[in-house]
């Protein structure tokens, strides 16, 4: 069944590549649409059969490159089916935003379907090389989202700039889990088998160059101060639904990687030089966040929020090695909040993309001061935004709360001077939300001269059923939260046991 979650999309893909022209441009998304909505029943139909304190479940192995110690192994977790069920409901989202597409739809919604099978497939693969592959199909196939429905000659400079930042990543990633493999005896790239062996304990600077390798393929994407320079570029260019992929998920392999393989597989070294961590999370969360102030274009100052929101993630994966000073229930503690953070941001920052592409969709800026007064003439859209910018602060109510209470009451047992600058963070994204919802919504209209006659309209009825799910799924999640941490709260508790031993 999960291997069927994870291929659904591309056989949908595969279909449409061979139907014959003359088909409705819109029959093609509302393919779509159906395979999302199937493969998140799938996913529910999974989540309700998860034993939360069973371990990985839904296992699927089939011999693959077995001289060469590869496997099509797969399965799932507490920490990887809360993302799973996250992708899905994104790319269901994006689908439905997708009915307002003109522009060469077919190709569109096929790149789409590739990129939800390939973010479905890493997070269920148990292989490095399994992991590898979807990692590396990820960048190509945002790659062709970005250049191809992007907005003109800039998008293809920002999409070469987002490939070749993270295929060298990658790179670098891959050299790291050579590095594991040859380490294991008998040689594997298969994660338990990896996870239960420990291959590199005790061997000191070699395994310290295995973390770095696989730290810094892993900080490209995720990412963390000083390789997020990338990001902002790609975001602005990017289509809305691009940006909520980019941003919704595929970051998220980033600091998926590091709870998945950077500390169970380098546990002694992950504790050693844990501290590296928490300050590279402390600084990219404050340098995100004041980055973020300075921003006069809405759709980059949500880009470089998502630095702030992945930085207080490697802040508590950091945490979570410091053994001296605190106790497994903080550091547990940590972890739930990481992965928590990770499906919240996703949900939250997949919203403001779309919202933002409201903002270019019908002025064709994203230039805060050139507009005025918007609740006016549309108040859903403001209503939404209001709505998105509040949780996205991590105020009570919402996901992102709960997120944040979690990581920052497990670090500060471990770290509370990381953990305190890391704070200010949250009170400069107050600031950046509050001075661009005055300024767009609040006051006399004023448009861009680029809006065509009839104003700033409202939401239509597809964005509106795009964007109002996801923050009503924050909402809930920040409400009645026990659904979600039940099921990540035991296997954070085996994380962190793995990184202790």
């Amino acid at each position: 069944m999960l291997t069927v979650v994870t291929f659904l999309p591309l056989a949908a893909c595969v279909l449409l590549l061979l139907v014959p022209p003359g088909v409705p441009a819109r029959a093609f998304t509302w393919v779509w649409i159906a395979v999302a909505t199937a493969d998140l029943a799938l996913v529910i139909a999974l989540w309700a059969g998860f034993d939360a304190g069973g371990g990985l479940q839904y296992e699927q192995r089939a011999r693959w490159m077995p001289t060469a110690g590869v496997g099509y192994h797969v399965g799932v977790d507490g920490l990887s089916l809360p993302l799973v069920a996250m992708t899905c409901v994104l790319f269901l989202a994006v689908a439905v935003h997708a009915l307002r597409e003109t522009r060469r739809v077919r190709s569109y919604v096929c790149l789409f379907l590739f990129l939800q099978s390939v973010c479905l497939g890493l997070f269920v693969a148990q292989d490095l090389i399994l992991f590898f592959l979807f990692f590396d199909l990820s960048i190509v196939g945002m790659f062709f989202v970005i250049a191809g429905w992007g907005h003109g000659e800039r998008a293809r400079a920002a999409a070469l700039k987002f490939f070749l930042y993270t295929f060298v990543g990658s790179l670098v990633l891959l050299l790291g889990f050579i590095g594991l493999y040859l380490a294991a005896d008998p040689h594997t790239f298969d994660l338990v088998d990896l996870a239960r062996a420990d291959p590199l304990a005790g061997h000191g600077t070699w395994a310290a160059l295995v973390l770095l390798a696989v730290g810094v393929g892993l900080a490209v994407k995720t990412p963390t101060v000083p390789f997020h320079t990338w990001l902002p570029p790609a975001h602005t260019e990017a289509p809305a639904a691009g940006s909520a992929i980019l941003a919704g998920v595929l970051l998220k392999m980033g600091t998926y990687g590091f709870v998945r393989i950077a500390m169970p597989l380098l546990p002694g070294s992950w504790r050693e030089y844990a501290v590296v961590f928490l300050v590279v999370g402390a600084v990219s969360a404050v340098y995100g966040a004041l980055v973020a102030l300075g921003q006069t274009d809405f759709k980059r100052m949500i880009a470089y929020t998502s630095v702030n929101h992945m930085g207080y993630v490697i802040l508590a994966v950091g945490a979570a090695g410091m053994l001296a000073g605190t106790d497994a229930q903080a550091r547990s503690l940590a972890v739930t909040g990481a992965v928590v953070q990770m499906v919240s941001h996703g949900l939250i920052t997949g919203a403001l993309f779309l919202l933002s592409g409201v903002l270019y969709d019908r002025a064709g800026t994203y230039v805060i001061d050139a507009y005025s007064g918007l609740a006016a003439p549309s108040p859903r859209f403001a209503a939404l935004t209001v709505l998105a910018a509040f949780a996205g602060l991590g105020i009570p109510g919402f996901s992102g709360f709960i997120a944040e209470f979690q990581i920052f009451t497990g670090s500060l047992a471990s770290q509370a001077v990381a953990t305190a600058i890391a704070l200010t963070g949250i009170l400069l994204t107050a600031a950046l939300f509050l001075r661009a919802l005055r300024q767009m919504l609040l006051g006399p209209v004023r448009l861009p001269p680029t809006v065509r006659t009839g104003g700033f309209p409202d939401l239509a009825g597809t964005e509106t059923a795009a964007i109002a799910p996801l923050l009503a799924l924050a909402l809930v999640i920040g409400v009645l939260p026990r659904f979600l941490l039940d099921v990540i709260e035991p296997a954070s508790r085996t994380l962190v046991g793995l990184v202790a031993r």
